[in-house]
């Protein structure tokens, strides 16, 4: 529509004030018919990540010479209780009387490994004893997890050059120790906790046992180790010797 003033307007004005009357009119009619202009959409900077938390300090457990149908429920009764992991390096003539407890210890999440079939010297074997050792519980254990052991732990800590080779071509690795709670003496339950807690360092290996013997004392000093080691900022893990 077009706009229109009377005579006198524009002579009283001037062309120049009607023009910008004209645009000031203009302007009011966009500003009705659009409405107020939008706020500016702004984009926040995204949120810095997170730091990662550092490891946390940590210990493996291992238990050896089980399974035992008397001791080794305890000792997964506790490390549940605890929210701890462990490696276990069974006998396999243990892990044939009692397929049960290897797969409790499996499906619990644990580690369960290699402590050939007699609790034998390896170095005091041939070739073929030595194999027929070492398969022979291999069997045995994955017969109940599924998973054939990457490691073993050699009796005694029984190692030498040559069963270190021989072990390395069956395709597994040696898991020794760095500290011998030495539970298998029987010294008393408070030796147990005091031997384990001053030797531990980050990644240390702790030895202990779950068959083999009268191993009550060792049930009575875990639960005080693990929740030792749970104030002093450790995690408790077990190993697949990947």
């Amino acid at each position: 529509m077009a706009l229109r003033f009377p005579p006198r307007a524009h002579r009283l004005y001037g062309g120049p004030i009607l023009v910008g009357l004209v645009f000031c009119l203009i302007a009011a009619v966009g500003t009705a018919v659009s409405g107020p202009p939008s706020k500016k959409h702004t984009v926040s900077p995204p949120a810095a990540a997170p730091r990662a938390a550092p490891p946390p300090k940590y210990v493996i457990l291992t238990f050896d010479d089980g399974p035992d149908p008397r001791y080794t429920p305890q000792v997964l009764d506790i490390l549940r209780a605890y929210g701890a992991k462990a490696t276990f390096f069974e006998v396999g003539r243990n892990v044939a009387k009692h397929p049960e407890l290897t797969r409790r210890a499996h499906e619990a999440g644990h580690s369960v490994q290699n402590h050939t079939w007699t609790h034998a010297d390896l170095r005091k074997l041939s070739w073929v004893q030595f194999k027929d050792q070492v398969e022979s519980t291999d069997r045995s254990i994955v017969a109940q997890t599924g998973e054939t052991p990457r490691c073993i732990r050699p009796p005694y800590g029984a190692v030498n050059p040559l069963v270190t080779k021989r072990i390395t071509s069956l395709g597994k690795t040696v898991q020794l120790w760095s500290v011998d709670s030495r539970d298998w003496t029987r010294p008393g339950t408070a030796a147990i906790v005091s031997r384990v807690l001053a030797g531990v360092r980050n990644g240390s290996v702790i030895l202990m046992h779950d068959g083999g013997g009268n191993r009550s004392q060792t049930v009575a000093a875990l639960p005080t180790i693990l929740k030792t080691l749970k104030a002093r900022g450790y995690a408790v893990y077990s190993t697949s010797c990947g």
